[in-house]
């Protein structure tokens, strides 16, 4: 998470959505980098919400407005099965290879996922209690142009974003029935996604 205190923005890192390149091209000019541990960097709405912006408004701050990313969620899945599929995880856990994404998927819609599976939700990150998003500026994954233009006219400066946490290719076809128990399932998911700016 990144805090622009004299522009009163907010970035919240989603996992997953190309965080750590845009962290590390804007942390030089950020008032405040919450960046280690992972749990402290992918500070969701909610919690900024209950505990950091009530610090902020004690200290003369209480107009921050709040920017994140959201992901298509298959391809926030298959983000996250390429990512675990790395040769230093074999073994652990956490370790996605030798397993279908199919498998994977599965294995995440399943009530008590198994460690691999285990990967949070873009929809809890970025809404409140209610369901409702949390976030003012919330940008798909893929209008990451629309993105950046507003983060260098927010900020006053040009954005050069270096390609970092790349992961390993991979097949990422899902079976029609498996894309539709997803959706059905995790609705939240597609809303959330849904409902994000495009451009």
């Amino acid at each position: 998470m990144l805090v622009f205190w004299e522009e009163r923005l907010v970035f919240f890192a989603t996992p997953k959505t190309g965080s750590t390149a845009l962290e590390m091209a804007l942390r030089p000019v950020a008032g405040i980098a919450l960046t280690d541990p992972p749990v402290i960097k992918h500070t969701p709405a909610y919690r900024f919400r209950r505990f950091l912006a009530p610090y902020f408004a004690a200290c003369g701050a209480d107009d921050f407005e709040t920017v994140a990313v959201v992901r298509h969620p298959v391809d926030w899945l298959g983000s996250w099965y390429r990512y675990r599929s790395r040769a230093e995880l074999e073994g652990h856990p956490n370790s996605t290879r030798g397993m279908s994404f199919n498998d994977f998927v599965r294995a995440y819609l399943k009530r008590r996922r198994p460690p691999f599976a285990e990967v949070g939700s873009q929809a809890k990150f970025l809404t409140d209690s209610d369901g409702r998003i949390a976030v003012d500026h919330l940008f798909r994954y893929e209008a990451l142009p629309a993105l950046l233009t507003f983060l260098e006219k927010r900020l006053n400066r040009e954005i050069r974003l270096k390609r970092l946490n790349e992961s390993p290719a991979a097949e990422l076809t899902l079976r029609p029935r498996l894309i539709a128990r997803l959706q059905a399932e995790r609705a939240e998911e597609f809303q959330v996604w849904e409902q994000a700016r495009s451009g």
